[in-house]
């Protein structure tokens, strides 16, 4: 069966120099738009460039049956996908749904998977609970009036329809591990938050060496922490690794390796160092982002929110628990955005 974006591109492995050198690309698969064969009755769908809101969602086919890995940030956009699947493997019953965590992007689009399942980490499907789509209406609205913040949320989510999301609760919660069975491939779903999110969720296709990670791992593009530490981030990649797949599939960015998550470990392990040596210097978030060197990583998408990173490892240092508010962070990331974008 002729899949779109099915063919392969493997490259070699990352950089591991000390100085923190120029790595070389990390996708093993074509990034184009739309579905990609990652193999053996595993499928990804893409959406480049993977920057905000833009995730991938994946597909397990055994047989007649499948279970779907994550729906997209609205409506038209799933629908799409679900045509799309459709279209390439028709007659397919997806009977599962498995959110890999709360984050809109990675579940908006769950209205439309009607008899199916819909799995997630009770976690998770607590804050689901706390993430109102409306809330993004209103915001967008709002925008004109709120300056570069405004203009900075535009640029984030103005191309998504949020107004059409009618999202529904999950039907099925776990915590720790479960395992699904589609045909006659059984497949792991460990819940390995908070690192991301609260509940984040991986899954494990054993007999295939493929995983779907969700925003455990973002590929070329600059990751973002909501309720985790960089050391929680860290013990969920030492899962990933520990299982030693072929392929994965990310939350956002090209299909990759185990060369992706030896860079994204490279990129946490530096940016906590960093982090630590701004914070003993008393640095506060808008000046220690300007001090950090982000060279190596010059080319990935959205270098704003290393923001939120920082944010993250200071409230570590200090022994904090509470949340920094939301507003304040994007009205640090438009700052940096706009300063790029002038």
């Amino acid at each position: 069966m002729s899949v779109s974006g099915a063919t392969s591109a493997s490259v070699d492995g990352v950089s591991t120099s000390a100085d923190y050198g120029r790595r070389v690309g990390l996708g093993t698969h074509l990034y184009v738009a739309g579905l990609c064969d990652v193999g053996q009755g595993s499928y990804a769908w893409l959406q480049p460039d993977g920057g905000w809101g833009w995730s991938n969602a994946g597909l397990i086919v055994d047989g007649d049956e499948a279970l779907l890995v994550d729906t997209l940030y609205d409506v038209p956009l799933t629908q799409a996908m679900l045509d799309g699947f459709e279209a390439a493997l028709p007659g397919i019953s997806i009977t599962t749904l498995v959110n890999t965590h709360s984050n809109g992007d990675h579940c908006n689009g769950n209205e439309l998977l009607h008899g199916a399942e819909i799995l997630t980490s009770v976690i998770a499907a607590e804050e689901m609970t706390r993430e109102n789509p409306a809330m993004m209406v209103g915001l967008l609205e709002a925008a004109p009036t709120m300056g570069v913040v405004g203009e900075f949320f535009r640029h984030c989510f103005g191309r998504f329809d949020f107004g059409g999301v009618n999202r529904p609760e999950p039907t099925a919660t776990f915590s720790g591990e479960t395992t699904r069975t589609v045909g006659d491939t059984v497949i792991d779903l460990v819940e390995v938050g908070p690192a991301h999110t609260g509940g984040d969720v991986l899954i494990h296709v054993a007999n295939r060496a493929t995983v779907f990670t969700g925003d455990i791992l973002f590929v070329e593009g600059h990751p973002i922490l909501w309720a985790g530490t960089i050391p929680d981030l860290l013990k969920a990649l030492d899962r990933i690794e520990a299982w030693q797949p072929d392929t994965i599939v990310p939350g956002h960015g090209p299909v990759t390796d185990l060369a992706g998550v030896r860079e994204i470990r490279a990129y946490y392990e530096y940016c906590h160092a960093e982090a630590r040596r701004c914070f003993d210097a008393e640095m506060d978030l808008a000046t220690a982002a300007a001090d950090i060197s982000l060279d190596r990583w010059a080319d990935w998408g959205e270098p704003e929110r290393i923001v939120t990173l920082l944010d993250t490892c200071f409230r570590e240092f200090e022994g904090r628990s509470d949340a920094t508010p939301m507003a304040e962070l994007f009205a640090l990331m438009a700052e940096r955005w706009a300063a790029t974008h002038a």
